[in-house]
């Protein structure tokens, strides 16, 4: 019933049957400007946890993922988000680049993390609405996800390794994003 071995001892039966979240009713009840965040094609469960409890930690709006091709949001997921699949709204859109275009209509910037873009995150002005897009562990955004984005931006990497975990990809990104409203 758990669907892990690993539990402490709690356990509550809830009724999942309420009215699946959309996109647009994220975008239209929100009274200050967006923070989302958008995974590309996410596989690992624990990736989806981590990055569920980061956009709890910032604030973000919702976390918004491809129904296909991508993990979706099962027990090891929600253990790892730690009560944060229950507070941050998770979408899954059947077509993420039209989902993208939505929010781009709603007036929302799209920033694709992308590791050879010339600017960096801290450089890209995130004061007014934005949704920080981040792909796949090991292949990165898509090309129509990447081609759909306003502007694409960088973590600056000083180490030597080239990459980071998604997870805190996210956090660095969308805490500069609360950084520069001032939070």
């Amino acid at each position: 019933m758990v669907g892990t071995r690993r539990h402490q001892g709690v356990i509550a039966r809830i009724d999942g049957r309420h009215r699946e979240l959309k996109l647009a009713d994220v975008l239209e009840s929100l009274d200050e400007p967006a923070l989302l965040l958008v995974l590309d094609g996410v596989q690992d469960p624990h990736n989806l946890g981590a990055c569920l409890r980061v956009a709890d930690a910032v604030g973000a709006h919702a976390v918004i993922a491809p129904k296909d091709r991508a993990v979706g949001l099962n027990a090891t997921a929600v253990k790892v988000a730690s009560g944060a699949a229950d507070t941050v709204p998770y979408i899954t859109v059947t077509n993420l680049a039209r989902a993208l275009r939505e929010m781009q209509e709603a007036g929302v910037w799209i920033i694709g993390a992308a590791g050879e873009a010339e600017q960096s995150v801290f450089d890209v002005d995130q004061k007014g609405p934005v949704a920080w897009v981040l792909g796949a562990e090991g292949d990165g955004l898509r090309r129509l996800t990447r081609d759909t984005c306003d502007v694409l931006a960088k973590i600056p990497m000083l180490g030597s390794v080239e990459s980071l975990n998604v997870s805190v990809a996210s956090g660095i990104c969308l805490f500069e994003a609360r950084r520069q409203r001032g939070a």
